[in-house]
């Protein structure tokens, strides 16, 4: 989902709670850091994490606060020719699913208010969130997850991910990967592989 269909970055919200870019960045790379939020999509908490973080950083409570309380306008721009290719296997009858490193809630947000915003995410027979299933990329377990979900084999599957490291995983469990690194370059390795992108 982040990377390669909607434009996922912390940046989107804070610069709207943040005026100086210097300290957003300096925010993001000692507060409310990478690595904290990878936690919760592995199943943490995002409740218990927060609290923890504002005991840390008592100063700074709204803005961590902000973080999963409007999480959701990280993730507010997506990026038109992808969406244009997802509605092209859509109408032709391409089975399409979603499997996304994100904390458990964005699983009910992709039911209902991401459809509203992107509608395009409607397209998608089924949604995997990390958090939700306690599992995440690149382990097997979510690639093997999101097969029986859809119920397919992992050769018959093309997996599409801008992580190097998630690609690799997927191919290592025998799904075809392909490294998202522009919509061109996408679409081109997808009608190598005989799809109707």
């Amino acid at each position: 989902m982040g990377g390669v269909l909607l434009d996922w970055n912390p940046r989107h919200l804070y610069r709207k709670l943040i005026s100086d870019p210097r300290d957003m960045e300096r925010f993001l790379a000692t507060v409310t850091t990478n690595e904290w939020h990878v936690e919760q999509d592995k199943g943490g908490d995002p409740a218990e994490a927060t609290r923890r973080l504002k005991t840390l950083h008592p100063g700074y409570a709204a803005l961590i606060e902000a973080f999963y309380d409007r999480f959701d306008e990280m993730l507010d721009r997506d990026f038109p020719e992808m969406v244009a290719l997802v509605e092209r296997l859509h109408r032709a009858g391409t089975p399409l699913y979603l499997v996304s490193n994100a904390p458990a809630f964005l699983d009910a947000w992709l039911r209902g208010p991401a459809r509203r915003r992107h509608p395009f995410l409607g397209y998608f027979r089924d949604y995997v969130v990390s958090g939700l299933v306690k599992c995440h990329k690149p382990d097997a377990a979510i690639y093997d997850l999101v097969c029986r979900t859809g119920g397919f084999q992992p050769g018959t599957a093309v997996f599409i991910d801008d992580s190097p490291a998630n690609v690799d995983g997927a191919r290592s469990f025998g799904m075809h990967g392909i490294h998202h690194r522009s919509a061109a370059d996408t679409i081109a390795a997808l009608r190598t592989l005989g799809l109707p992108a």
